[in-house]
């Protein structure tokens, strides 16, 4: 899942922070060089101490023709005290622009005042500037008509390959396993210029799925292997710079998706193996969407702020409590021989399971500096984003069934 997805506001980073006041009418400013502030002032540094973290630029040389303030629409310190930074200035956004006694009167420094008499005209009927559309409220981040029409469509494919035929749905885990891997290694050869090698990777992720479905675990362990061979192989056609890292991150790789994607294909092969597989997909589902609902309404403290921004412990307690309701249903009235007790075991594990595989990839996002995998799923991100919590999970709940009723 995505760090907005756990409901918590984001910091606001623009220049116009929460506590900034929108001015109601601009005022006058004089122009540069015009008598009555000196050209170079204007490129003097501005503090701006609104918002979360104070912002340092520049004043644009050429004043606003309107007098508003800067571009973002700020009207500085209503009191004309100036920048707060450098005592004894006058305030260059205040509303006689450079004075700081009564008007005409002499300005710090040395500096002259405006002159008296009637200022320039304002025009009164001018908007203030609308603040940002949602400002102030809590937003997913998302676009989420898209975001729920893609979840229907492939909640669509998923069951009705599913339970249709089994080899369709082992069909689905193969390309999502390739694509899996092809946003992971694009992004590293990107952002970090990591050359994982993508044609093995992804003819061995194909045949662990395919070898944990005939031939359980041991098939997997031996495709496993020998993919970690075909990467090493493979990477010794190109130069030997960076071989030890290439190759590194491409057993890495290999590890992350195709083989962890092995144990859906291993729940899948068991008599009841779609309905052991749907349990698998509800309750992760569930868990995220249990850790949205809660933490968007509720969440205050942060669970890991330097990983995942969004995340709160609010949201994971609603993720628990989520997935073991549901876990009980499902082992219930899914599983054969299942009860309800060790679905709520299961629910507490995948929780867990899947906070953990969602945090795993966020910490791989920022090392990389980019908020999504990819751009296939509109509303979702890239394949990858969908991934990061199923992924970690399904080795847990194929354990955890295997130890309640057994492999099927």
């Amino acid at each position: 899942m995505n760090d907005s997805s756990w409901g918590a506001p984001q910091p606001h980073t623009g220049y116009r922070g929460t506590g900034d006041q929108v001015p109601s009418a601009p005022t006058a400013m004089p122009r540069p060089g015009d008598g009555h502030l000196p050209a170079h002032d204007v490129s003097a540094p501005v503090h701006d101490v609104g918002g979360d973290a104070a912002q340092t630029r520049r004043m644009p040389t050429v004043s606003d023709p309107q007098g508003s303030g800067d571009q973002n629409g700020r009207a500085g310190r209503s009191d004309g005290s100036g920048d707060p930074a450098r005592p004894g200035r006058p305030g260059l956004h205040g509303p006689a622009y450079g004075a700081a006694g009564p008007a005409g009167g002499p300005a710090p420094h040395g500096r002259q005042g405006p002159p008296q008499g009637p200022q320039q005209p304002q025009d009164a009927s001018a908007p203030a500037p609308a603040p940002a559309a949602g400002e102030g409220k809590k937003r997913a981040g998302r676009d989420l008509r898209a975001a729920i029409g893609v979840g229907l469509v492939l909640g669509v494919v998923v069951l009705a390959s599913l339970f249709l035929y089994k080899p369709v749905f082992l069909g689905v885990i193969v390309v999502a396993v390739a694509v899996g891997l092809w946003e992971l290694t694009s992004r590293l050869k990107e952002r970090k210029g990591i050359r994982a090698p993508l044609v093995p990777l992804a003819l061995g992720g194909a045949a662990m799925t395919i070898a944990g479905y005939l031939r359980g675990a041991e098939g997997a362990w031996i495709a496993m292997a020998l993919t970690a061979l075909a990467v090493l192989v493979w990477r010794m056609a190109q130069p030997p710079s960076d071989y030890l890292r290439d190759v590194t991150a491409g057993l890495f790789a290999a590890f992350y998706v195709p083989f962890l994607a092995t144990f859906v294909a291993l729940m899948l092969a068991a008599d009841d193996g779609p309905r052991r597989v749907l349990t698998f997909l509800i309750l992760t589902v569930v868990s995220d969407t249990g850790a949205y609902a809660v933490g968007w309404r509720f969440g205050k403290r942060k669970l890991a702020p330097r990983i995942s921004p969004g995340k709160t412990r609010e949201g994971l307690i609603g993720a628990v409590a989520f997935a073991m309701a549901a876990g009980a249903l499902c082992t219930q009235f899914l599983i054969d021989g299942g009860s309800w007790w060790q679905g709520l075991l299961l629910g507490l594990a995948v929780a867990l399971s899947a906070t953990l595989g969602d945090l795993g990839e966020s910490m791989i996002k920022r090392d990389l500096g980019i908020k999504d995998m990819g751009t296939m799923l509109p509303g979702h991100g890239g394949i990858m984003d969908r991934l990061d919590s199923l992924l970690p999970t399904a080795p847990v709940v194929w354990l955890l069934l295997v130890v309640f009723v057994g492999a099927g």
